[in-house]
């Protein structure tokens, strides 16, 4: 299979505090990789190391066999990387199809005064995204009326606007009620089923989304990565169990 990312010794302090130390990891395309870990363990360092938003201290990142370590954030985007974020962000004033068509116009690179977002082909895509996710009857709802869960699946269609190679999920479940995480879920990832050359990382706490809907886990504590193996496996791991799980050890 494909390597769609490669992450080589990677390093990454903050004065005193290692928020990575050697982190080297192989994701193949196509890969469901749940990156687990408490807060502070590391996870999003090496989300915003792998986006270009923070440069490591020594090590490289590869995508696709390209190494985008010196990259700029907007440089990678445009190579199919695309993120959702813990907050979404979203244009509160303007409509759920009016917000996937910014987006769309964004990763096209054809946002300006003179090439309008309203294309149809970027209409059709908007759409059809937004039927996969169970959005259409928010269509034209303003985005600042929505409750959170299905900000939350805005945010993440948006994302998937530009078709891209590596999508990045940090924590899609925070914030969203116990009654909704787990429909919400299904939802994203029944809709992530058509994309299935999109390689996902998503960042989070419950272990029974991670068990649901994870085909491998990757767990960080203290900038390290201490456990990389089935969901199964890496949740029965000794050290995950401690530090991550918090589950007392016979």
């Amino acid at each position: 299979m494909t390597v769609i990312l490669e992450a080589e010794g990677l390093e990454k302090r903050f004065g005193a505090v290692v928020a990575a130390s050697n982190i080297t990891l192989r994701i193949q395309a196509g890969e469901r990789v749940s990156l687990i870990g408490s807060n502070g363990a590391g996870k999003t360092t090496f989300v915003n190391m792998i986006t270009g938003y923070l440069k490591p201290d020594a090590g490289h990142i590869c995508l696709a066999g390209r190494d985008i370590t010196a990259l700029t954030p907007r440089a990678i985007t445009r190579l199919g990387v695309a993120r959702s974020f813990q907050i979404p962000q979203l244009y509160g004033d303007l409509t759920v199809q009016d917000n996937m068509l910014v987006a769309s116009a964004c990763h096209d690179q054809k946002l300006s005064f003179w090439q309008p977002a309203r294309r149809p082909e970027a209409i059709d895509r908007a759409d059809e995204l937004l039927q996969r996710f169970g959005l259409t009857e928010h269509r034209a709802r303003r985005v600042a009326e929505l409750p959170g869960g299905v900000r939350k699946l805005l945010d993440i269609a948006m994302a998937l606007t530009g078709s891209p190679r590596l999508l990045l999920l940090d924590e899609p479940t925070s914030g969203v009620s116990a009654e909704e995480k787990f429909p919400m879920m299904a939802t994203v990832m029944a809709a992530l089923g058509h994309e299935a050359q999109t390689t996902v990382l998503f960042v989070e706490h419950d272990m029974d989304i991670v068990e649901r809907h994870a085909s491998r886990v990757v767990a960080f504590y203290a900038g390290r990565i201490i456990a990389d193996d089935s969901p199964a496996a890496a949740l029965a791991n000794e050290d995950v169990r401690r530090y991550v799980t918090g589950e007392a050890l016979a």
